[in-house]
């Protein structure tokens, strides 16, 4: 008999820790791809358009998208960067605690002057980077990313082949998610919104 009441009362016990592990919030769903706790692209230093320099940490307490691109590129980068703008308008009162970053592939021709006047076009509160030359074979081994320089007809009017997604950071600075081209404001903006609520 006694060993039939602890048996049931360890029934209890294992049913009440199995409801409770059916409260715990599980692991959060994104529309990006889940890179949390990847190795790579999680730190980067490199002034900005006003000739600051910058690190991940700048901005914690912000969910950081990071997209790479150059200003002469004539469709990838202004819709990716006019898609974050729209993100930022859809988080309503949060739209501060998201900070929108575009790193030039292209500081040949991006200089500060051009990258400030790039931004304008998009939103005032977000920055542009500008590695150096020498900077960025290692920017894109640490953050895999792609690019190539394709010669024009003249010295200056080469264009560049790159990637085209974004890496986005959660509020403490940590990379989190990569955002695939093309996904669209509403679904990044639900990313963003998951991120802020400090999954």
């Amino acid at each position: 008999m006694k060993t039939l009441l602890v048996s049931r009362r360890l029934a209890v016990l294992m049913a009440a820790v199995v409801a409770l592990g059916a409260c715990s919030p599980g692991k959060p769903s994104f529309r990006s791809i889940d890179i949390t706790g990847a190795d790579y692209a999680r730190d980067f230093k490199w002034a900005d358009h006003n000739g600051q320099l910058r690190s991940i940490a700048d901005f914690r307490g912000k969910v950081v998208v990071i997209f790479f691109g150059f200003v002469q590129c004539p469709d990838v980068c202004p819709t990716a960067m006019a898609e974050l703008a729209e993100v930022k308008g859809l988080l309503g009162a949060d739209a501060d605690k998201l900070q929108g970053l575009f790193v030039t592939l292209d500081p040949e021709r991006d200089t500060p002057q051009v990258l400030k006047a790039y931004m304008a076009n998009f939103d005032p509160a977000f920055l542009a980077l500008r590695p150096s030359a020498e900077q960025l074979p290692e920017l894109a081994k640490h953050f895999r990313i792609f690019f190539k320089k394709n010669e024009g007809k003249t010295a200056g009017s080469y264009t560049l082949d790159h990637t085209a997604g974004s890496y986005v950071f959660d509020l403490q600075g940590r990379v989190r998610l990569y955002t695939r081209p093309g996904m669209g404001a509403p679904a990044l903006a639900e990313d963003v919104k998951v991120l802020l609520k400090g999954a």
